[in-house]
């Protein structure tokens, strides 16, 4: 691997994707174009950037698997034209059914180099099957296949730890990954908004700062096609805790922020947490 840059500028891209997978497609790049004209050496963009539809049947009536998503190839050219190291957050693309013969889909990041290659994949791990209270219910595990491999990447910019939404309540994944090395964490995301105001920040800062970790969390954000309302606020935050950048609320845009990497080093030798962790059993007691 190149020896890593000591500052990167990060940049997320922050949407409000919809059912039309070439209208998505087009506002995301426009994005990337405006985030790579600021200078940004990596850019990344929420969760589901390509579909966004809670309506299973609709959503794979016509999605083919990621060799055939005309968006991949858009985006490869992206990241080859603007030389910069592109993450899309994750895309919906078909995968195989089911044990029941039920169609289902991937919920996958995908990392391109400046050159335009696919160097990383990563499969959402954690469905989010919840019954929120006011009658917000999801069962992702009902349209998505679930992954069961985590993915840390090594690039020339960093050591990126590649997460999707829900992961971040599962804190034991990022540190696992910050012990395998990871420098800054991506937690694209399309929160809702109940959730997003009770928990976004807090979940964020709270992986920075447990592992000594950048966080760059690109997000969906406001009142989709399909009904639902997600929260937006995009963020970059650094691993003492610092917010770097955070969109203002819910509107498309972009947001960026010098990422020093040394300061990743600096917190890990502040708190050395990740080296003193050690084994235990429980002990339950009955009264």
């Amino acid at each position: 691997m190149a020896t890593e840059t000591a500052t990167i500028r990060a940049a997320c891209v922050q949407m409000r994707s919809g059912l039309d997978r070439g209208r998505n497609l087009d506002d995301a790049l426009g994005l990337i174009g405006e985030a790579a004209r600021d200078g940004a050496d990596f850019i990344a963009t929420p969760e589901m950037t390509n579909a966004v539809d809670r309506k299973a049947k609709r959503l794979l009536a016509d999605l083919p698997p990621e060799e055939g998503l005309e968006e991949v190839a858009a985006f490869a050219e992206a990241a080859r034209a603007h030389r910069v190291w592109l993450l899309i957050g994750s895309v919906a693309a078909a995968a195989a059914p089911d044990r029941t013969g039920r169609p289902r889909a991937a919920n996958r990041s995908l990392l391109f180099s400046p050159q335009g290659a696919i160097v990383a994949r990563y499969d959402k791990l954690h469905m989010f099957d919840v019954d929120l209270p006011g009658g917000e219910s999801w069962k992702e595990s009902s349209v998505y296949a679930p992954g069961d491999t985590a993915a840390l990447v090594e690039t020339p910019l960093a050591k990126f730890g590649l997460t999707i939404c829900y992961d971040v309540r599962f804190p034991t994944l990022y540190r696992r990954l910050a012990q395998a090395g990871a420098q800054v964490f991506c937690v694209p995301a399309a929160f809702t908004r109940q959730t997003g105001e009770a928990h976004w920040k807090t979940l964020l800062t709270a992986r920075a700062i447990e592992n000594g970790a950048f966080v760059i969390a690109p997000a969906q954000g406001g009142r989709h096609e399909d009904g639902r309302e997600t929260y937006g606020h995009s963020m970059i935050i650094g691993p003492w805790g610092e917010v770097l950048a955070e969109a203002p609320g819910d509107e498309p845009g972009v947001i960026a922020a010098d990422i020093d990497l040394k300061a990743a080093d600096t917190a890990r030798v502040r708190i050395p947490n990740l080296g003193l962790e050690r084994s235990y059993e429980i002990s339950i007691s009955k009264q």
